[in-house]
């Protein structure tokens, strides 16, 4: 079988991986870091300032794809402190409208280059 791949030239990588591999009908994107594209550095700030900039790498490479926000069906995320969930919540809920994706949060003790949050997501063409 060969990978069918979705790359999105304005989302940055730090490793061997792709955005996203289709799988028949479902898009099953990498987790993005808060990574800012233009200068391939880690976002400052709150994990709200993180937290956008995960989502705006992740949009990119849905968009990449020819999906958007309401094609997602499923998001991971993870957070380097629980206590920052509220923070990433207010965030999440301006991303996606009702009904919301099912959603896994979970706390981790790192994340690549000293990230506060990752997130993955899965999305599926609609037929």
């Amino acid at each position: 079988m060969s990978r069918r791949t979705v790359n999105a030239s304005n989302a940055a990588a730090v490793g061997p991986y792709s955005h996203a591999t289709w799988a028949d009908d479902l898009l099953f994107c990498s987790g993005q870091t808060p990574l800012d594209s233009s200068t391939g550095k880690l976002v400052d700030g709150t994990v709200a300032d993180q937290t956008r900039q995960c989502f705006d790498n992740l949009f990119e490479v849905l968009e990449a794809a020819g999906l958007g926000s309401d094609d997602v069906v499923s998001v991971n995320v993870y957070l380097t402190d629980m206590g920052d969930f509220g923070q990433m919540n207010e965030i999440y809920a301006t991303r996606f409208s009702s009904p919301y994706p099912a959603r896994t949060t979970i706390g981790c003790a790192s994340l690549p280059l000293g990230a506060r949050i990752e997130i993955g997501l899965t999305a599926k063409r609609q037929s």
